[in-house]
Order: structure tokens, then C-alpha cells, then sequence
């Protein structure tokens, strides 16, 4: 019924779908560009078509009855966003505790103009282990789909320069709100951060354990 129901909204609106569906067990589907909430309506209408299981991510709270049991028939996943710097660690625990897994992601995390996109999809998909899908929407062409799959390197320019050649022309609703293809971590590489990420953590660290750290820094060089 859906996949019918959607052919004829697509047909009606004189969309075409682009594209084929990865035969990968588990992956990380991104979605762009994102200007409007229109834009997951016509990726869900080819996810109906194709048949594809697409989850996304949602706020634990919203998993009350009884909306959490529909939440979760419709592919959401419900995940804790008070802890922002182990949301990554969340999703990876799920990927390794799921046999088949799609997670879809809008990388600009806003429908409005932004200069980067988050770095969210690119280290889930690093640290689980599976490739990245492109998916889009194109309102001039009235085309959406999903495009090629590829497997992350950790070098993050060139594989960023991989997703902007196959994203370059595809237009959203709404042009001028359109974020910049590109992520901070091509200007700091990500190794970078994550080092200076952990020298923050031991920078606020209990002085009693740091004194301790010198003491075995110490004890390690006589």
C-alpha cells in the first residue's frame, strides 16, 4: 500500500527516483542538501518504493506511550543527547548489536544556512566500521535518490571532496539556506581534535591524579 501510495505522490508531483539501494547489511545513509522538512517526505516516498529500512535518530524522551512503540515501528531510535560527546559511542554500540542497520543522517543538522556540516555521520561511520551512503534531493531536476556507497578513509579532505563531486549541482527548496559542503575537521584534521579533546579531559582531571601520573611518569624514566 505505501509503495503504491508513494509512486503516486512522486508521479503526482512529477518526481523520479535516482539511484539504487546498498545491498550493505549496515550503513550510514546521509541526506542532502536539507532545506525543508519537505525534503525527508520525498526521500521516505523512494525509501517506500525501494523498500528499504531507514532509521533515524530521536530524542530518548520522546519515547513515552504510547508514541514510543509507533516511534520505533517507524525506524526511530531513541538516543540521550545530555551527554553530547558520547552520542557517537551510543549509535556504535547499537550498529554492533544490530544485524542490519541503515541510520539516516542530515549532516547540516538545520534547514537554515550553515558553514559547516557536522562531523557526526563521518566519525559514527569511523568508529562502527561501515560505509557512508549518499542520498539527495534535487528540486531543480525533481529527482531524489540515493547515490554511491563508500567505505570512510580517516583521510577527511579527500573523502569530503568525494561527497561534494557527487553532491555538486543538486539544489534543495530553498537554495540560499543550502550549508557549505564541508566539515571543521578538514581544517584541524580529526586526530587533532580528538588529541586535543583528551588533553582538555586530563586538564580537568583530579589533582591528586595528576600528581599521581607524575609520580609514575617519574618512576618510569629512572
Amino acid at each position: 500500500m505505501f509503495k503504491l501510495l508513494s509512486r503516486l505522490y512522486l508521479r503526482w508531483h512529477g518526481w523520479k527516483t535516482i539511484g539504487t539501494w546498498s545491498s550493505e547489511k549496515k550503513f550510514v545513509l546521509i541526506a542532502a542538501p536539507h532545506t525543508s522538512n519537505w525534503d525527508l517526505i520525498h526521500l521516505l516516498a523512494v525509501k517506500c518504493i525501494l523498500e528499504a529500512d531507514i532509521s533515524v535518530l530521536v530524542k530518548h524522551t520522546a519515547f513515552w506511550w504510547p508514541l514510543g512503540p509507533i516511534l520505533r515501528k517507524l525506524g526511530a531510535i531513541p538516543v540521550r543527547r545530555d551527554h553530547p560527546e558520547r552520542v557517537v559511542e551510543q549509535i556504535v554500540k547499537i550498529f554492533e548489536a544490530s544485524e542490519r542497520l541503515c541510520l539516516l543522517i542530515t549532516p547540516e543538522g538545520t534547514r537554515g544556512y550553515t558553514p559547516y556540516w557536522k562531523s557526526g555521520f563521518y566519525r559514527i561511520a569511523m568508529a562502527a566500521g561501515v560505509p557512508i551512503q549518499l542520498g539527495f534531493v534535487d528540486y531543480a531536476k525533481r529527482e531524489a535518490g540515493f547515490g554511491p556507497i563508500f567505505m570512510p578513509t580517516g583521510d577527511v579532505r579527500a573523502d569530503m571532496d568525494r561527497i561534494r563531486a557527487y553532491l555538486a549541482g543538486r539544489v534543495g527548496r530553498y537554495p540560499d539556506q543550502a550549508g557549505e559542503i564541508r566539515l571543521r575537521e578538514e581544517e584541524e584534521p580529526l586526530a587533532a581534535r580528538e588529541r586535543s579533546a583528551s588533553s582538555a579531559d586530563a586538564g580537568h582531571a583530579d589533582p591528586a591524579e595528576r600528581t599521581a601520573h607524575r609520580g609514575r611518569a617519574g618512576d618510569d624514566q629512572t
